[in-house]
């Protein structure tokens, strides 16, 4: 009977252990994750641009800035890559022409892998050249528009508020409702964990003008005017966190879905200086983006990190800090940095991939390979890409490309022969269903 009593009382003692290993409700942050359009390197303060953004500006200063962060040169697949931590490979959405290809029985988003861990969800902005709605792929609330610049009622907007489609009325300036949706889904939900894609319409064109704009304004400052709109909405949105004293516990994720678009370039210069590249371009300028992660009391403040990210690491990220199970079956090629988001040194990658239309890269520290086997010298990056010679290639190119040889043995890029004709009865068919408001809850794995 001791030695009995004395095993009951061993195994209550490792309880308290156990259950710690279990992160309850409130012990789980919140996440928003504000995934800017169009937004590269140079239209951000902090990141090399001369536009005022104070508020992305603090949001580096009190917390940390990734300086190497990779997503692919267009929207759509950036946005995939995202939300299912699949290289477009794997997913067959290698294009935004390709959207038809992504098959919601066969892949797993993150919001559905969230839901699972206790969070409520919600999608909030742009859902362009991605099948079907967001509340097919697991968001529980949802408001959206198709494609990209929706902003005026003038441009004959449609938008979807919870399955139900809506017109912009004259007068109304889209990312303002957005914003006012965010709020209200937060006040709903700030007694449980949840997780918020914001996937913000600026500054993609048409650049037109914001409710600060003044009559009659040129191009450029126009162009100006949505760069600190966007920033400006950041800032609401910070404040309204403050509000509800969630801030503590919400981490805040800013970055961007590709490099700036070719309109912009002149504007968006780094420190003065042009980059290699730009958006829809598999360079430097096309591919690399602001990302700022901000936790307060958790995330080192000031900090700038140069491990190398890509987008398919916000999946198994998320999922992480979450305490939520990634998908089985099915092969995710995400590298979570929670632990540098915890200022802990983490597990770094040792090369990002970036693929995009049948091409493709892969790019350690120092060089780059493409799939057409140009070795290139990113040690001027972002404002120099280098050709390296096989003749004229030191011991450490040749052991460079030799390993990103071997990454790109391992991830081909995506056939992109006759996609666009083979997905177009595919993804016809997924906005008509999107439209009809098909999947608000169904289909959630």
């Amino acid at each position: 009977m001791k030695k009995i009593s004395l095993l009951a009382l061993l195994a209550l003692a490792a309880l308290p252990a156990f259950a710690a290993a279990e992160k309850s409700p409130a012990q789980k942050p919140n996440i928003i994750f504000i995934l800017s359009d169009d937004v590269g390197l140079g239209n951000v303060h902090c990141t090399g641009g001369h536009f005022n953004t104070p508020n992305i500006d603090s949001l580096a200063q009190g917390g940390t800035r990734f300086e190497y962060a990779y997503a692919t040169p267009l929207c759509g697949p950036t946005r995939c890559l995202f939300l299912t931590g699949r290289y477009p490979f794997r997913t067959g959405l290698i294009s935004n022409q390709s959207a038809g290809a992504l098959e919601d029985h066969k892949e797993i988003m993150i919001p559905t892998v969230m839901k699972k861990a206790g969070y409520a969800t919600a999608c909030v902005g742009k859902w362009g050249q991605l099948p079907y709605g967001p509340g097919r792929w697991g968001f529980d609330e949802v408001m959206s528009c198709k494609g990209s610049g929706r902003y005026r009622h003038e441009q004959g907007i449609e938008y979807e508020r919870n399955g139900a489609w809506k017109k912009l009325q004259k007068g109304e300036y889209l990312p303002d409702l957005m914003h006012d949706f965010i709020v209200s889904f937060i006040e709903k939900n700030k007694a449980k964990p949840f997780f918020l894609y914001y996937p913000i319409e600026a500054i993609h064109g048409p650049i037109l003008r914001t409710p600060d704009s003044k009559k009659d304004e040129s191009p450029a400052r126009l162009y100006t005017d949505n760069v600190e709109y966007m920033d400006k909405l950041v800032g609401k949105l910070i404040a309204e966190l403050d509000r509800l004293k969630l801030r503590e516990n919400t981490l805040v994720i800013f970055s961007g879905d590709n490099g700036t678009a070719s309109f912009g370039v002149e504007a968006a210069k780094v420190d003065g200086k042009a980059i290699s590249g730009h958006k829809a371009r598999l360079l430097e300028g096309g591919s690399r983006v602001p990302l700022v992660v901000n936790w307060p009391g958790t995330t080192p403040a000031g900090k700038v990190l140069k491990d190398l990210t890509d987008f398919s690491d916000f999946f198994g990220t998320f999922a992480e800090l979450g305490g939520a199970q990634l998908p089985q079956g099915v092969q995710i090629d995400s590298h979570s940095f929670a632990a540098q988001i915890k200022g802990e040194k983490g597990t770094p990658r040792d090369w990002v991939y970036v693929e995009l239309g049948g091409k493709s890269y892969a790019r350690d520290a120092r060089y780059k390979l493409t799939n057409k086997g140009a070795l290139l010298d990113l040690k001027n990056a972002p404002f120099e890409e280098i050709p390296v010679a096989a003749d004229t290639a030191d011991a450490g190119a040749l052991a460079a490309k030799k390993k990103l040889q071997a990454v790109l043995n391992e991830h081909p890029a995506g056939d992109a022969s006759g996609i666009v004709k083979k997905n177009k009865k595919a993804t016809k068919a997924g906005r008509q269903q999107s439209r009809r408001g098909v999947g608000k809850s169904e289909g959630l794995r």
